[in-house]
């Protein structure tokens, strides 16, 4: 009887160091595997996560800062000619050219111009401060219609609103020089005006009055 109860024990405790050691093999397999899974996916990530470029742009050379601001200031400088009666634009481009030709630099400072726009320069020295610069009102200049424009003298970034300035010294107004080579291409120059001289106003009529521009009776657009 002792000698089954031996057997019996015996059995009992290799059962359990058998279900002991399973179980211990079923955990490590269970880590190994969580960290295989694991492992797998983060080479996931990490193979489609994009590539970021830390590395940083090189910075300006001095000669394309320069050359930048230069295309900045010719681009500033270009005249607005947007709405311009067709002769009246392409005789503003050759003025610029032919006053080039005598060392004589000007910007057309203004084209055409709306006649809300043109209440507010008629109201300037009026109603708001400033000088008087127009004895018109919107709807009564050339602005309003693109046939006209305004010139000024430049010197370097320097603008000269001096009428007496001569800068190519030649013993000659520069201001005058523009406004003959004006006349020539076929525009009228505000500065002969009697009432109220405007010397940097140009303008084509085209032989057609305010009053026929404001009813529309005039053919100048066909």
């Amino acid at each position: 009887m002792k000698f089954l109860i031996n057997i019996l024990l015996t059995t009992v405790l290799g059962l359990i160091g058998t279900l002991t050691l399973f179980s211990a093999l079923n955990t490590v397999f269970a880590d190994q595997s969580a960290e295989e899974h694991t492992f797998l996916t983060v080479s996931k990530i990490i193979s489609k996560t994009p590539e970021i470029d830390l590395s940083l742009p090189e910075p300006p050379s001095p000669e394309n800062e320069d050359k930048e601001d230069k295309e900045k200031d010719e681009e500033e400088k270009k005249p607005e000619l947007g709405g311009l009666h067709p002769e009246v634009e392409e005789k503003s481009e050759k003025l610029v050219e032919k006053t080039k030709e005598k060392d004589i630099d000007i910007r057309i400072s203004s084209g055409f111009r709306t006649e809300e726009e043109q209440d507010a320069l008629y109201a300037q020295g009026r109603t708001v401060p400033g000088p008087i610069v127009t004895n018109a009102k919107g709807g009564e200049s050339h602005h309003n219609y693109g046939l006209a424009v305004d010139f000024a003298i430049e010197d370097g970034n320097d603008v000269i609103w001096d009428i007496e300035y001569d800068g190519n010294d030649n013993g000659k107004s520069d201001w005058k020089e523009v406004a003959e080579i004006a006349k020539d291409l076929g525009f009228t120059w505000g500065g002969d005006w009697e009432e109220f001289k405007d010397y940097p106003h140009l303008q084509m009529d085209f032989d057609t009055s305010i009053r026929d521009l404001q009813k529309g009776d005039d053919d100048i657009f066909q």
